[in-house]
């Protein structure tokens, strides 16, 4: 980043900190500036009539700014209004006081996603949705609220799309399965998840958890925004969209509902996101886990399995997010022959001989960063 364009982003944070400021915050800063007493606004937080006052903590100046500088870090694409992180962050700068009572009255209506499809490794393609950046920004905010309550919640076996946890991690502990001795593993793959999960049963598990309705309404109102897809929209009555920063905490939400049924049972297990991995002792127990779990993931979570990719088999003629780990002797990890693929496969394409650069701009790109 340039110094000038550090400068700009500087002044922006500092415009932007303004706009994000309630009415009394905003009040209480001109009485400062002009020697006189501030009008005091009432605490929306202890206002009986706003339920659990999630919504103010959300909108809340700090949290929102602390949204607003993740968005902003993570980049993106514009969604459906074209607008940009600057273009964005203009608007904001005049509009946000209006926005934000819309969120606080539950009036607020987000727009449709943008739909990309991105090519899978194993062929066909993944539904990706842009939401815009405005809708970003909120989606942010109230993931930083409600993530550290519903965290704790959840299972020490779920690893995926949570703060300190990670893909290694699981693998780590599917590891330390095998070498307890259970040497089969029990691959459900779900059919387009992110695209089918039941937004319903979405709606009633956060119900449990959520009594402000204005954020109950503002969530459905997320879910059911609709899909521009070569400029034509298109309802959504299912499915959580991929690529809006609610989507992992929601899809984990859902989830947590399995690993609870498997804990219940005392099944070992390892989640990321959607791939679970069960691992059991003998192929026949993973048989009888197999049908069981899958009827309890299509008759009460409403979910489809992808019977083609599910198996049961020994540890090392599958892969867990990438790995393979072996059975024989001391259990060990190796690079998945599909990922292995796709790594040469890129290495390749980024050390073309017709690129017609140099050796050190050849290799650039696959230089790795050390802490």
């Amino acid at each position: 980043m340039s110094l000038m364009d550090g400068q700009r982003q500087k002044t922006q944070n500092e415009q932007l900190a303004l706009a994000f400021m309630t009415e009394g915050e905003g009040e209480a800063r001109r009485a400062a500036q002009e020697g006189t007493e501030p009008f005091v606004a009432s605490n929306d937080l202890e206002s009986p009539a706003r339920d659990d006052g999630l919504m103010e903590q959300i909108c809340a100046r700090d949290n929102v700014m602390k949204a607003w500088q993740r968005v902003r870090a993570n980049g993106g694409s514009p969604g459906v209004d074209g607008r940009d992180i600057d273009d964005t962050a203009a608007y904001l700068r005049e509009h946000w006081p209006s926005l934000r009572d819309q969120v606080l009255q539950g009036t607020y209506q987000p727009q449709p996603v943008k739909r990309v499809k991105l090519p899978k490794p194993g062929g066909g393609f993944r539904n990706l949705g842009i939401p815009t950046v405005l809708d970003r920004l909120i989606q942010q905010a109230i993931l930083q609220v409600l993530q550290p309550q519903w965290d704790p919640t959840f299972s020490e076996y779920s690893f995926g799309f949570r703060p300190g946890r990670s893909a290694h991690q699981a693998v780590a502990q599917a590891q330390a399965y095998v070498a307890e001795g259970y040497g089969w593993t029990v691959d459900i793959d779900l059919e387009k998840f992110f695209d089918q999960v039941n937004q319903d049963m979405v709606m009633g598990r956060a119900a449990k958890r959520i009594s402000d309705k204005r954020l109950l309404k503002l969530l459905r109102a997320f879910l059911r925004a609709g899909v521009m897809e070569n400029g034509l929209v298109s309802p959504t009555t299912a499915g959580t969209p991929q690529g809006s920063p609610l989507s992992p905490l929601l899809s984990n939400l859902i989830l947590d509902e399995l690993d609870q049924e498997l804990t219940r049972r005392g099944l070992r297990f390892c989640r990321y996101a959607d791939d679970c991995n069960i691992y059991v002792r003998s192929q026949r127990a993973g048989e009888r886990v197999m049908s069981s779990i899958s009827r309890f993931l299509i008759q009460r979570l409403r979910l489809k399995i992808n019977e083609s990719k599910s198996a049961v088999a020994p540890v090392g003629e599958r892969s867990f997010l990438g790995f393979c780990i072996s059975n024989q002797g001391k259990p060990q990890r190796q690079i998945g022959p599909k990922a292995l693929q796709r790594f040469k496969a890129r290495v390749r394409a980024l050390t073309q001989r017709t690129l017609g650069v140099d050796l050190p701009r050849m290799i650039a790109p696959l230089a790795q960063t050390w802490p």
